[in-house]
């Protein structure tokens, strides 16, 4: 080729370039590339999975008004407030979550040659980012797809959890840190200990099962968990029952695959794999539903979905609480609602959310319970009396008794409390009358529970940290007098005409009496 003809291909080549928008002599990014109208989207790879911030887009419309959205696979496509917008920097507002006195969260991004920073913060994540100029296909794979919810309805009572339901979960002891092996283990637990022939029958898997979802949309279990149905099997040949655990949003607690878009689906999956407990925890569901209508009306999406499988599957709404949720769970077709934010191992939590957070009483009955969550007896973080009078109050509380230590190393301290027929028979009661406190003194409450065929549980709390000295008066619960009394945790008669107790530190002493 001769010179010249080096030449002319150089600038033909050049022009196409041009023409082209290469790289070669592309401009710097803007966020006003035009004037008039514009939609332009910017996507960020690599962004870390929680909270998991795809992309950006801004949008002016022909009136010069602008919009925007932040992508997330956590939390969707969240509208920016208060924006405000220059060629190399945009600033704007998000909606937070789950931060007190924090409703609003600031974010920027600002052009930087051919990239955009994006810096904010959502809840308990910050986010620090650098992205490009989205390509259409990038846009199109990662526009995320609303889904709507449908009209609120009401359930019948189905008959199930006449009483409230007994089990195991995984969640305090192993967090999302399961598998087959180890449930199948802790069910064989379940039987050797004798803790299944206590009222115990539940094994339920919380969050961390999950995988990813194929072309068809069903849900799959991740590698740990390589046959849910058979799983099921296993469990329910012990005598046992099985749960499993979604939630409403995209993602759960621990960043799995939920079941927003897909709730119908995942019932019916559930219901095909033989699940018979499902826990249904919020968690990024609190940014697509926030106020009461919405919470409700997805909650009952699930409840209708599980009854239109046609198996009998009890329903627990864990949505903490929010909007009085006792006085409408039964409505939209769950057994029992947790009451509260998460238990933790020590005295002072399980303390406040059993005597503070325990949820009306009038709330509770055959088929619907209040749920303070789960037990953490056995999993060393209390002493014997603080774990006596955690049983004790769960049992005052008529609230589901879920076990969350490892059955497998059940200590013979924690056997005796978990174990004892008794107190579980208070819990279990068939009337189903969630107790309360009718005096309280300083550091201490004396609590009522009537009982089926006219006796009562009465329990004497001592939350200090030092022995308390009470005396129970019959006018206490409304009686003349007692004519029968018994120590529960004991088990011997006592004089019914001698009602002074010392209750050691953060201790109990638990009464079946008669008047």
């Amino acid at each position: 080729m001769r010179p010249w003809r080096h030449l002319v291909a150089g600038v033909a080549a050049w022009l196409g370039m041009l023409l082209a928008g290469s790289p070669a002599v592309a401009h710097p990014l803007s966020f006003t590339p035009a004037q008039g109208a514009y939609d332009i989207a910017f996507v960020f790879p690599g962004a870390p999975a929680n909270p998991g911030i795809r992309m950006l887009e801004l949008h002016r419309a022909a009136d010069g008004s602008v919009s925007g959205w932040v992508t997330s696979d956590w939390y969707g496509r969240m509208p920016m407030q208060q924006i405000v917008v220059t060629p190399t920097l945009l600033s704007f507002d998000l909606r937070n979550l789950n931060t007190p006195g924090v409703p609003i969260r600031h974010w920027r991004a600002q052009v930087r040659g051919q990239n955009v920073t994006l810096d904010g913060g959502i809840w308990d994540s910050t986010v620090a980012l650098t992205g490009h100029r989205a390509t259409a296909a990038e846009r199109t794979a990662l526009t995320f797809h609303e889904t709507t919810l449908p009209a609120l309805g009401t359930l019948a009572p189905d008959g199930l959890a006449l009483t409230p339901p007994m089990g195991w979960s995984s969640w305090n002891k192993f967090a999302d840190k399961i598998d087959d092996a180890t449930i199948r283990a802790i069910a064989d637990a379940m039987v050797s200990t004798g803790l299944r022939d206590a009222g115990y029958t539940y094994v339920n898997i919380d969050d961390g099962w999950q995988g990813v979802r194929g072309a068809d949309g069903q849900i799959r279990p991740n590698a740990k968990f390589p046959d849910m149905k058979a799983l099921a099997d296993y469990v329910h040949a012990r005598g046992l029952k099985f749960g499993l655990y979604s939630s409403p949003g995209p993602r759960t607690c621990a960043g799995y695959e939920g079941s927003y878009g897909h709730v119908r689906q995942d019932a019916q999956t559930f219901a095909d794999w033989g699940v018979d407990y499902l826990k249904y925890d919020l968690c990024s569901g609190e940014y697509f539903y926030a106020d009461a209508d919405t919470v409700q009306r997805s909650y009952y999406e699930m409840g209708a979905a599980l009854r239109a499988t046609g198996r009998p599957i009890v329903y627990s709404l864990c949505e903490y609480g929010r909007f009085r949720v006792g006085s409408w769970g039964r409505a939209v077709g769950g057994h029992l609602w947790r009451t509260t934010g998460d238990i933790t191992d020590d005295y002072a939590t399980m303390a406040r959310i059993g005597f503070e957070k325990n949820g009306n009483p009038s709330d509770a009955g055959p088929g619907e319970w209040n749920d303070p969550d789960m037990l953490e007896i056995g999993n060393g973080g209390m002493s014997e009396a603080a774990y006596r009078s955690h049983m004790t109050l769960w049992a005052m509380s008529a609230a589901p008794l879920m076990m969350g230590h490892d059955v497998r190393t059940t200590s013979a301290a924690a056997k005796r409390l978990l174990e004892d027929r008794a107190v579980i028979a208070i819990d279990q009661d068939a009337r189903g009358v969630q107790g309360k406190p009718v005096r309280k003194q300083g550091t201490s409450e004396i609590w009522l529970k009537p009982l089926a065929g006219g006796a009562y549980a009465i329990a004497v709390f001592n939350r200090a940290d030092a022995p308390v000295t009470l005396t129970l008066r019959p006018a206490d619960i409304g009686l003349d007098s007692f004519t029968a009394m018994r120590d529960v945790w004991k088990g011997g008669a006592l004089d019914p005409q001698v009602s002074t107790f010392t209750v050691p530190a953060n201790d109990v002493v638990l009464l079946h009496v008669r008047g």
